[in-house]
């Protein structure tokens, strides 16, 4: 599989640290009275392109290689997450960043003959929102505080009270930035299907190698 394969292992590598470190930190700001900080984090903007290194990899190497990114690519993103991190912020994003990939592969792989679009699209969006309940449940619920207070840590949970995002009803913080997380990561979702378009006619699918 040579460099390509490198490649695309050490990118989701990237892209997944990166995106647990920026989680961390709400946007700060207001934009037409929304409080911004209240709704979305900086680790929105990159965990989209997550899928599209996977959805790449799957559509050259075929499903099975594309496991083997990430697994490849969660290990290596859990294992510097803990020193990017904390603990509890590591196994959340490892088992979010797992079940949501490994979904995102299979349907991935049952779309790939529709339209170009549909494949990466519905993947990319289920798995987005696997990935955001199973990773801010775990990181943010107080449910799971004692995977801060079991490391000696000081609990990060974010069960406070607030507008769904600025102006819903009264949620825990978690749950509304969670919410606006979801709704970031779509509308970078829709703005990456413009490269995954201008890549897929240099990165040739494994159907067409095969035939």
């Amino acid at each position: 599989m040579g460099v390509r394969f490198f490649w695309a292992v050490l990118a989701m590598a990237v892209v997944v640290t990166a995106s647990n470190y920026l989680v961390q930190f709400p946007v700060q700001g207001t934009i037409g009275g929304f409080d911004l900080a209240q709704i979305l984090t900086w680790g929105a903007f990159t965990y989209p392109v997550a899928f599209l290194v996977n959805d790449l990899t799957n559509r050259h190497f075929g499903p099975r290689p594309a496991r083997v990114v990430v697994v490849v690519g969660f290990a290596c993103a859990v294992a510097m997450s803990i020193f990017l991190a904390s603990p509890r912020i590591a196994v959340a994003s490892g088992a979010a960043f797992l079940v949501a990939q490994l979904l995102d592969v299979s349907i991935f792989d049952r779309l790939r003959g529709a339209q170009w679009w549909k494949a990466p699209l519905v993947s990319s969006t289920i798995g987005s929102v696997i990935d955001t309940i199973l990773f801010f449940g775990i990181a943010f619920a107080a449910s799971f505080a004692f995977l801060d207070t079991g490391f000696g840590l000081e609990d990060s949970s974010l069960p406070f009270p607030t507008p769904l995002l600025s102006f819903g009803p009264q949620v825990p913080l978690w749950v509304s930035l969670g919410v606006g997380d979801f709704l970031v990561k779509m509308a970078v979702t829709l703005v990456l299907l413009a490269p995954y378009k201008v890549l897929r006619r240099v990165i040739p699918d494994r159907t067409a190698i095969v035939a």
